[in-house]
């Protein structure tokens, strides 16, 4: 197995854990929408002590190792989050 088949293997490992994803169907009344995976992580780091109640989700088992990706994640869902939050309805849907 080369260096990149192994890399792909271990992000795919790591994605059910990141913050972002598990932020993503927490459909939790007043839960941040913006940066929420981020958010959780740094509240995890900070001590927080209920992240189900704040976000709707389970703190990562590792925040401080998923912090970047979900960052980076967070960033490009940005969009999305922003529309979101101002209740602007974009269509998107998946499957055929």
């Amino acid at each position: 197995m080369d260096g990149r088949a192994l890399l792909l293997l271990l992000s795919l490992s790591l994605l059910g854990g990141c913050a972002s994803v598990r932020t993503l169907d927490a459909a939790k009344p007043g839960a941040p929408i913006i940066y929420s995976g981020t958010r959780l992580d740094w509240y995890s780091l900070n001590g927080g002590c209920c992240p189900q109640d704040r976000f709707g989700a389970v703190a990562p088992k590792y925040p401080m190792l998923d912090l970047p990706a979900s960052a980076l994640l967070d960033t490009l869902l940005l969009p999305f989050a922003v529309a979101a939050e101002l209740g602007v309805g974009l269509g998107v849907r998946g499957g055929l």
